[in-house]
C-alpha cells in the first residue's frame, strides 16, 4: 500500500498531466508494490482536486465490463470513474483535439437515476426502478498514462474518463430490452465498430448494480440525477484530428463528435 503523501503527490501530478495534455509514466512502473486500492485512492485524492476549483461530480463510469477485457488486464471485476460536469459535451460539437493526449471513443448506454441507489445488496430491478431514463451515450477516453498500463494505472487515472456525449432518443428502462440495444460506430464514414448492449455483463443494468454495490463498501451511494455510463458493448476507437466520429443506435437514434 503507497503511504498517503504519495497518493497526494501522485494525484498531483495526474492533475497537472490532464491540465498540460502531457502524459505521465505509468505509476505502476514507479510503484510495482501498488495495488487496485491505491489506485482508487489516487481517483479520489484527484477527484478532491476537482471539487476544490469548483468542478461537480455528474455521475460516474463504469470500465472493463466484458470478459474480454477483464482478462486481459488480469483482474476479475469492472474498475469506475467520476464523471464531472467539465466532461459533458453536447451532440454534434466540434472538440479541440489538442484538448487530450490520446483520445479515443467508445459506444455505451448512459443510465440517468430518479431514484438514488445504495449498495450493498442491490440487484437488477433495483436499477430498473431507480432509473428514470435510457439514454445512447459516446464516451471519449483519454490517456494521461503511457503505455503499458496496467489496472492500478486506469483506476489511478480516474477510468481513463475524458468526456461524455449524449443524444438520441431517452428510453424508459421497461419499455425496449436493453440486451439487444445495438450501436455500429463510424468513423468519418467508416463503421470501425459494432456491438450490442448485452456485453456489458449480460445486462447494461447489471453494470449499474455492481457500481452501486461497490460504492456501498465506501459509504457511498449514487444519487438522484446521477448519470452512469454501464460500460462499453465495442472496443475503442481511436480519434485523430479532424476526425467525425458517429454512433448509430437504430432506433434510438445517432450522436457524433467532431474531432478538430
Amino acid at each position: 500500500m503507497l503511504d498517503e503523501q504519495t497518493i497526494r503527490d501522485l494525484a498531483a501530478q495526474l492533475d497537472r498531466a490532464e491540465k498540460t495534455r502531457t502524459q505521465l509514466r505509468h505509476f505502476s512502473a514507479q510503484y510495482p508494490q501498488m495495488t487496485v486500492q491505491d489506485g482508487y485512492a489516487i481517483q479520489r485524492e484527484w477527484v478532491k482536486l476537482k471539487l476544490a476549483e469548483g468542478h461537480v461530480i455528474k455521475g460516474r463510469k463504469i470500465g472493463l465490463t466484458s470478459r474480454a477485457m477483464q482478462r486481459s488486464s488480469q483482474i476479475d471485476e469492472p474498475d469506475y470513474g467520476h464523471l464531472l460536469d467539465t466532461m459533458m459535451i453536447a451532440d454534434g460539437a466540434r472538440v479541440p483535439h489538442e484538448n487530450y493526449c490520446l483520445p479515443r471513443v467508445e459506444i455505451e448506454l448512459a443510465f440517468v437515476l430518479g431514484k438514488p441507489l445504495r449498495g450493498p445488496g442491490i440487484g437488477l430491478p433495483d436499477v430498473l426502478r431507480a432509473t428514470e431514463y435510457v439514454v445512447p451515450a459516446i464516451e471519449i477516453v483519454d490517456a494521461r498514462l503511457q503505455d503499458p498500463r496496467r489496472i492500478f494505472d486506469t483506476v489511478s487515472d480516474n477510468g481513463a474518463a475524458a468526456g461524455i456525449v449524449i443524444g438520441g432518443r431517452p428510453v424508459g428502462p421497461l419499455d425496449i430490452d436493453l440486451r439487444w440495444v445495438g450501436g455500429i460506430m463510424y468513423r468519418n464514414s467508416e463503421i470501425e465498430e459494432t456491438g450490442v448492449a448485452a456485453g456489458v455483463l449480460g445486462h447494461p443494468a447489471l453494470g449499474v448494480a455492481w457500481l452501486a454495490n461497490k460504492l456501498g463498501q465506501h459509504g457511498v451511494g449514487l444519487d438522484v440525477g446521477h448519470l452512469v455510463l454501464a460500460g462499453s458493448f465495442t472496443r475503442v476507437v481511436h480519434a485523430r484530428k479532424g476526425d467525425t466520429l458517429h454512433a448509430d443506435f437504430g432506433s434510438l437514434g445517432g450522436i457524433a463528435v467532431q474531432f478538430v
